[in-house]
């Protein structure tokens, strides 16, 4: 089975237009034009990161893409505070031969942050986004992760909180710095360092036995 990859570099950013809640799926459609811009030939079935998550399309028309939400992924990301009217970052998976100009990002998210401060001062512009204690271990300075799909190196880290510094065509691009503290990022670590850990783990489990 080949399962899709992202670059965590957000492609656009686009608004969400409706919200629809059952008792099993939440579908959430997003206004974009498929056959436009940076995401042309979008088809049904299409992996599509979604402020970093990994979803299907199911329908798609000229104004827009629809996806379904199972509850887990609801309970474990920020798709479940989505409303209309609120603007999510759009990536496609990455294709044979696409340049890989950010990092590996599977879509698949490990928890959320919540931002502590944006701060400004000249030109640079960092968030504080708090340490989720479970996810600590993965966190490294200089090391990359990806916050609502979108890839960045960690530029400070502490026992409480980390810092990322946004550059000015991130700040653009991307809707990172229009959240006010309190929001929580759809955080994911580097799947390197995940897997080098759990790796580690296992071997030193071995050698207890």
């Amino acid at each position: 089975m080949i399962h899709q990859v992202f670059t965590g570099l957000v492609q656009a950013s686009a608004p969400v237009v409706a919200v629809v809640d059952s008792s099993t799926l939440r579908k959430i459609t997003i206004a974009m034009d498929p056959t436009a811009g940076d995401q042309p030939g979008i088809r049904p079935g299409d992996s599509i990161a979604i402020n970093g998550v990994c979803l299907t399309a199911v329908t798609v028309t000229p104004q827009s893409v629809s996806f379904d939400v199972v509850p887990q992924t609801c309970a474990l990301t920020n798709l479940a505070a989505l409303v209309p009217g609120d603007v999510v970052h759009v990536e496609r998976a990455l294709r044979i031969g696409d340049r890989l100009d950010g990092h590996f990002v599977q879509g698949h998210i490990d928890g959320v942050a919540t931002l502590l401060a944006l701060t400004e001062s000249h030109d640079d512009c960092r968030l504080r986004i708090a340490v989720p204690k479970p996810l600590a271990r993965y966190l490294t300075p200089q090391g990359s992760i990806t916050i609502d799909g979108v890839s960045l190196t960690i530029a400070a880290l502490t026992d409480d909180y980390f810092e990322v510094a946004l550059i000015p065509t991130t700040r653009q691009i991307t809707h990172l710095t229009r959240h006010a503290p309190g929001y929580a990022f759809n955080i994911e670590c580097d799947m390197i360092a995940k897997n080098v850990i759990r790796f580690m783990q296992l071997h030193q489990g071995a050698q207890a036995l």
